[in-house]
């Protein structure tokens, strides 16, 4: 167990070097092709000096992960699973990111083009998943780690449910500068120690996903230099999602993952309202973090009281493992 999570040390590092390394070479080549980030235009009055800033820094995040993971995957099927998803999901927020850049707006692909294209590849995370030993249709139960919930034929369904939530949570998160990043770092943290207490072969990607994090906030914190774009976010969700799965803990992605819960759940409600009552606003803005803004909040005090919210969501995550 102590080598394992050295090997998992040992990845943070590699993916922490990699990306200190790497973005300051891909800033400047963003600048140069003007490949700048486009804010929305009924969003915070603060937030358009951020129009221009490069964007796509996710391709970063993706490469210092794989270049850590890559070292410890030989043998190791299920840490292939978790990266091949995580590429996957990145490779749909790079054509969102394209069609953005090139098209000169904030809107990319299509609602229906990215739903489709999320379920293509959840589907075949699974499938591939049920090829191996460590396929399990059981799931833990928070609080209760005697109890065990079995899904049978309809885990399929349940695991592209937990992928779209996901990428889609993370999605709507990252609209602060180092917010998505800090609060899935803390979340991949907490999935760390949990690979670590159930001996799982994931340890090593999960230790390249906190590290390749902790380099881009380097960056990506206030003021930003680069955002990752839905390149990284929905790279992140994918990631987180199927680490989850495959630790058999996706209800504790409620607990853990209670921003991204936040962050989707303020959407929906703030559209459905909308709807309902003929144009009023159920929040002053959504995502939720918007409204904190529009409240007075500094961006930076945002962006530190999500992440808190997240640590404590963590530790109580980790009591929710160990059962009361």
């Amino acid at each position: 167990m102590e080598n394992a999570m050295s090997t998992a040390v040992y990845a943070i590092l590699i993916a922490f070097v990699a990306n200190i390394v790497l973005v300051p070479m891909l800033i400047p080549s963003l600048i140069r092709f003007k490949i700048g980030q486009y804010v929305r235009d009924d969003g915070p009055t603060g937030h358009a000096k951020k129009t221009g800033t490069p964007t796509m820094g996710g391709i970063m995040i993706i490469i210092s992960f794989l270049l850590a993971a890559m070292v410890f995957m030989r043998d190791n099927p299920e840490a292939m699973a978790i990266v091949m998803v995580t590429i996957g999901f990145g490779i749909i927020g790079f054509i969102d990111d394209y069609f953005k850049v090139t098209r000169r707006r904030s809107l990319g692909l299509r609602a229906y083009q990215k739903f489709i294209a999320q379920i293509a590849i959840s589907v075949a995370f699974v499938l591939y998943w049920r090829t191996l030993d460590s396929y399990s249709t059981v799931l833990l139960i928070p609080f209760f780690p005697e109890l065990e919930l079995n899904l049978g034929f309809l885990y399929p369904i349940f695991a592209c449910f937990i992928f779209l939530g996901s990428t889609n949570g993370a999605n709507l998160t990252d609209g602060l500068d180092g917010l998505a990043a800090g609060v899935t770092a803390i979340i991949s943290t907490f999935f760390l120690f949990a690979a670590w207490i159930q001996g799982s072969p994931a340890m090593p990607v999960i230790g390249a996903a906190v590290g390749s994090l902790l380099g881009f906030l380097l960056f990506n914190s206030h003021p930003a230099k680069l955002y990752m774009g839905d390149t990284g976010s929905l790279a992140l969700g994918g990631f987180v999602a199927a680490v989850a799965l495959m630790l058999r803990m996706p209800l504790f992605l409620v607990i853990v993952a209670i921003i991204y819960v936040i962050e989707s759940l303020s959407v929906i409600i703030q559209v459905g309202y909308f709807k309902l009552t003929g144009g009023k606003r159920f929040f002053k803005m959504a995502p939720i973090h918007h409204t904190f803004e529009l409240s007075g909040w500094p961006e930076t005090k945002v962006v530190a009281f999500f992440n808190v919210i997240t640590a404590m969501a963590c530790l109580l995550g980790y009591l929710a493992l160990q059962g009361i």
